[in-house]
């Protein structure tokens, strides 16, 4: 090679070297992988893993400070779904390599991770991590067949608009050995198609209410108060339950491993008709 070639071949390197994450759960996998020290940027809604807080926070989910991305100089943003378009847009006009993943299902997620890996040459890790999420998710499904029924559960991921639970979340309360009785709702890509009048939830009549509310803490007279809901068996029965959004609704390793082992304790508990208790400073049932 000669030395002309050399030097236009070495002006880059053959794997970004410094990533900024926009959303946590790319950074999540940066770091299961072994490669968080990549990562010189996250957003302000990261929570795992508790070192990246440590590492700059340049995002919310909707905006971001772009002057202070480019002061990183990263050579690979990380971003997800459409509504982080106008942010990758922006960033690619400032010369910045963008990746907007936009996974909603557990296979897409499951893709995510093993791209993820790809793009920073650490495709064997990424591998071993999506294969070893997997297995957890075949254990959840294989304890699900021992259950004696599959309740059916309402999952709620926003309250006023009511909105059922994105795809992901779909998949795993069926995964734990429930039914998810806004089923149809999940091929929607965006939230307008998963809201539901709350007397129409109340008409499918769920055996357990599982909420998540992005950022905020459920509450127990804004679901039982809800119109036509004093008769639900969910409310009746008090099989009422929370799971922290920051566990369940990130579409990356959170919510194939945490996440999923608290909805397979609700579920669980819901279809042998036992209640679990109200974590201290809860309002709801939790896992």
């Amino acid at each position: 090679m000669n030395v002309h070639l050399t030097e236009l071949l070495s002006s880059a390197p053959p794997y970004p070297r410094r990533v900024v994450c926009m959303t946590e759960e790319t950074t999540e996998v940066l770091y299961r992988i072994g490669a968080g020290e990549l990562v010189v940027g996250v957003s302000g809604f990261t929570v795992r893993p508790p070192e990246a807080r440590k590492k700059p926070r340049v995002s919310s989910f909707l905006d971001a400070n772009f002057e202070r991305i480019l002061e990183l100089k990263p050579d690979l943003v990380l971003g997800f779904s459409d509504l982080q378009a106008d942010l990758g847009r922006e960033l690619c006009k400032r010369g910045v390599p963008v990746y907007l993943f936009n996974q909603r299902s557990l296979a897409e997620i499951l893709q995510t991770v093993r791209l993820i890996g790809a793009l920073v040459g650490r495709a064997e890790a990424a591998e071993t991590l999506a294969d070893e999420l997997t297995a957890n998710l075949e254990r959840h499904s294989d304890a699900a067949q021992s259950l004696p029924r599959r309740p059916r559960i309402f999952f709620e991921e926003w309250h006023e608009p009511l909105i059922s639970g994105i795809r992901w979340c779909s998949e795993l309360v069926e995964v734990v050995g429930g039914e998810d009785i806004c089923r149809e709702s999940r091929a929607s890509q965006g939230a307008k198609g998963r809201i539901f009048e709350p007397e129409e939830v109340a008409r499918r009549n769920p055996d357990g209410v599982i909420a998540s509310w992005c950022g905020r803490k459920a509450k127990r007279d804004k679901i039982a108060s809800r119109p036509g809901w004093a008769q639900v068996r969910a409310v009746v029965d008090d099989q009422l339950y929370e799971v922290k959004s920051s566990l369940i609704l990130q579409p990356g390793p959170a919510a194939l491993s945490d996440g999923v082992e608290k909805l397979a304790r609700i579920v669980a508990a819901i279809a042998r008709g036992e209640k679990l208790p109200v974590p201290k400073g809860a309002d709801l049932r939790g896992a």
